[in-house]
């Protein structure tokens, strides 16, 4: 476990992420290990990487605003949620990307 440990402790270092070590000595053992395991899979890179694209000005000329169509979530088809899922991941991938506004309808999100 110590070998997992400072592995861990080393890769946070080279993001500056060390905090996320803090209460380490105050978990039991299994969620000691989770933590390890769940750190030494978080690809920083690509963090980092995304972050940096956040920081880039971005050009909006060629954008529209147009409507959606309503759908209820329940009533989709467990595919039809697996395709949505899939287009927004490609779309994501390839840099594109939408920003929608729904509220609940009981006018929560503007405390109204």
């Amino acid at each position: 476990m110590d070998k997992k440990y400072d592995k861990a402790k080393e890769k946070l270092k080279q993001y500056k992420q060390e905090h996320l070590l803090i209460w380490y000595d105050k978990l039991i053992e299994q969620k000691r290990e989770e933590l390890l395991n769940q750190i030494l899979k978080i690809d920083f890179e690509q963090i980092e990487e995304l972050y940096k694209q956040t920081q880039r000005k971005q050009d909006f000329k060629d954008c529209t605003i147009e409507p959606i169509s309503y759908m209820e979530k329940e009533k989709l088809s467990k595919e039809e949620k697996t395709d949505y899922e899939e287009d927004g991941i490609r779309a994501i991938k390839e840099g594109k990307y939408a920003v929608v506004t729904m509220a609940g309808g009981q006018g929560t999100r503007l405390r109204t």
